[in-house]
């Protein structure tokens, strides 16, 4: 069975978030949410934030984050950025499975009593929300903007990148 195209989770549905009633869930994709230097405090901020309401797949979620931490490491060093992924894919993402080839009408209901089965996790975010931020000295900034593009270039929705300096305490 083919694995479903993105774009049929994009919109809110009824959230569907309490595990202890289902099972069969698989697991979460999304390995770690803090990377790079998070101990060091970094003047400047950026964000990269949600232009319209969507859902994000966890899968997503984390092909983004490993091309921005490999970006970031590659361009420059581990110790000079702290990327946070700030949301967490608590929905779970249900799809009924159909059955194709030969004989897949004796197999299969159709749409009859479809509630579907777990497949996956996904993020709600909203409108102007925050996904990722990226804390870099002044000097990476650019850098840090090329990398949070190619971050953003992964996800199902248009982003916006917020620049912001602020006194580290």
């Amino acid at each position: 069975m083919t694995r479903k195209p993105a774009h049929m989770y994009r919109r809110f549905e009824r959230p569907y978030t309490r595990r202890k009633f289902m099972g069969g869930i698989p697991g979460l994709k999304v390995v770690h949410f803090d990377m790079g230097n998070p101990s060091s405090s970094f003047p400047v901020v950026l964000e990269l934030k949600v232009r319209e309401e969507c859902q994000i797949m966890d899968r997503a979620l984390e092909a983004a984050r490993v091309i921005g931490n490999k970006l970031l490491t590659s361009s420059v060093g581990r110790a000079n950025f702290h990327l946070k992924l700030n949301v967490y894919p608590h929905h779970v993402i249900r799809e009924n499975k159909q059955a194709t080839g030969a004989g897949a009408d004796r197999v299969s209901d159709g749409m009859r009593k479809s509630f579907g089965k777990p497949v996956g996790y996904a993020a709600r975010v909203h409108t102007g929300q925050t996904v990722f931020t990226l804390k870099v000295e002044p000097q990476h900034v650019k850098a840090g903007r090329m990398a949070l593009q190619r971050v953003g270039h992964k996800l199902p929705s248009p982003m916006r990148i917020m620049v912001h300096e602020h006194v580290p305490a």
